[in-house]
């Protein structure tokens, strides 16, 4: 199937099928402009195919916008990954994939929903540094770097971050000393706390530390994840980086 977007001056987007078959949307889907413009060849397509009930449609969003935002946080705020599904919800796709979704309540909100696993990326990050020990950043990424670490035979190392007088503790629960260590996460916005655990392992011993994320974002550059980060390998979900700090691995 083959297609066309047009984007109006006023920001408009209208889309129009060039040749009609099952349709495949791969996407970033990191902004909203992203998902209207999934809705509108999804409308001309279903024009296209209403009366064919054998064509198949699927999407792929590689970096879900909103993902971080999976409960209402506070008392009359809005639940933004919800008001996101929903929208994802109204275009009636047969499939839904999200690569390394922020948590579960992603696909459960998502209708014929399944995760794209990140371990590939993560293996090539592993094999490319030479079997370092991996460490998850804290409980919510434990359970999924466990079963990279069983599938790799790696070793895990778990941390955690706890705020004491405001001010954050880690603690590194497992021996690193002459090691080098991979943290492994989905997300960074800022990577500051990456900086904070790094530093932490290496004050337990760690030769080199590396960090892998799925969802690259960054928004405040590198420089001072350099300080205690050795090198950064993540994909180009959200979005390229030409950077000799960062290896990315291409999705998209």
């Amino acid at each position: 199937m083959k297609y066309e977007i047009k984007k109006f001056k006023d920001g408009q987007v209208a889309a129009k099928i060039i040749e009609n078959g099952n349709l495949d949307i791969k996407i970033r889907g990191n902004s909203y402009e992203d998902l209207f413009k999934v809705a509108a060849i999804k409308e001309a397509w279903n024009a296209e195919n209403s009366t064919n009930k054998s064509a198949i449609s699927k999407l792929t969003i590689y970096c879900l916008i909103g993902q971080r935002s999976d409960r209402r946080f506070n008392k009359s705020e809005s639940f933004d990954l919800k008001v996101i599904t929903d929208f994802i919800n109204t275009m009636q796709f047969d499939k839904v994939s999200i690569l390394h979704p922020h948590s579960p309540i992603s696909l459960a909100l998502i209708n014929n929903s399944d995760k794209i696993s990140h371990f590939q990326f993560v293996e090539k990050a592993f094999k490319t540094i030479g079997n370092p020990v991996l460490v998850s950043p804290d409980a919510g990424a434990y359970k999924t770097t466990h079963e990279i670490a069983e599938n790799l035979n790696a070793d895990l190392v778990p941390s955690n971050k706890v705020r004491v007088n405001g001010a954050p503790v880690i603690s590194i629960q497992g021996d690193v000393k002459g090691k080098e260590c991979l943290i492994v996460d989905d997300l960074a916005d800022g990577g500051r706390t990456f900086k904070f655990l790094a530093q932490a392992l290496k004050d337990q011993g760690a030769t080199k530390v590396f960090l892998y994320v799925t969802h690259a974002q960054f928004n405040y550059g590198f420089e001072e994840l350099k300080e205690t980060i050795d090198h950064i390998y993540c994909t180009n979900s959200f979005k390229n980086i030409d950077n000799e700090y960062v290896t990315q691995f291409e999705v998209i």
